[in-house]
C-alpha cells in the first residue's frame, strides 16, 4: 500500500473512531455500572492492529483520544480514556502478535477490555490517592467479557471483509 494511501486510511479510521465514541456516550447502558461503556471504538482499533500493526494501531488509539477531548472539552475523561487506551492496544497487540495461536480476534479483544479497564481503574487510584477504588474492578472486568466479546465478533467480521476487498482491488490494478 502506498504511503498516501495508507495515511488516508489511518485518517478515516481515527475519524471512525472518534465518530463512534461520541455515538457511544448518547447511548444509555441499562447496567447500573458507572463508567462502563460498549467500547464501540475499539473495534476500530482492533482493525488497525490486526490489518496494520502496532505503530499505526497505538497512534489511531492516542489521536482518538486526544480528538475525543478537544470535542467534548473533558481533560478529566481523556486522561482515564487515553490511559486505558495505550495499555488495552499494547495488549492486544501482543495477544494478537505473539499468542494468536490461542486467542482469536474475540479473545484479543477481550483481553484489550480488560487491560483498558485495569489501566483506568489503575489511573483513577493513583489521581485519587485510593486503593480501594480497586474494588469497582470485578464490576468492570464481568462487564468487560461481554463488550469484549462483542466488539472481537465485530472486527473479526471487519477484518475478513477487509481482506476480501483489498485482495480483490489489488488482484485488479494488477491485471491492467
Amino acid at each position: 500500500m502506498r504511503k498516501t494511501n495508507k495515511l488516508i486510511f489511518i485518517s478515516l479510521l481515527v475519524s471512525v473512531g472518534l465518530a463512534l465514541s461520541v455515538l457511544e456516550s448518547s447511548i444509555p447502558i441499562p447496567i447500573p455500572v458507572p463508567g462502563a461503556k460498549l467500547g464501540l471504538s475499539n473495534i476500530v482499533i482492533l482493525v488497525t492492529l490486526v490489518v496494520f500493526g502496532f505503530k499505526e494501531g497505538i497512534i489511531v488509539s492516542m489521536l482518538k483520544s486526544i480528538l475525543l477531548m478537544l470535542i467534548t472539552g473533558s481533560v478529566t475523561s481523556f486522561i482515564y480514556s487515553f490511559t486505558g487506551a495505550v495499555l488495552s492496544c499494547i495488549a492486544m497487540y501482543i495477544s494478537h502478535r505473539y499468542f494468536s495461536k490461542f486467542f482469536s480476534t474475540i479473545g484479543t479483544s477481550v483481553i484489550g477490555a480488560v487491560f483498558h479497564n485495569i489501566g483506568q481503574v489503575t489511573i483513577a487510584a493513583i489521581i485519587l490517592n485510593n486503593i480501594m477504588i480497586y474494588t469497582y474492578l470485578p464490576f468492570l472486568l464481568l462487564m468487560s467479557l461481554f463488550t469484549g466479546f462483542f466488539v472481537g465478533l465485530t472486527a473479526h467480521y471487519i477484518v475478513k471483509n477487509l481482506k476480501i476487498n483489498f485482495n480483490s482491488i489489488f488482484e485488479s490494478r494488477n491485471k491492467k
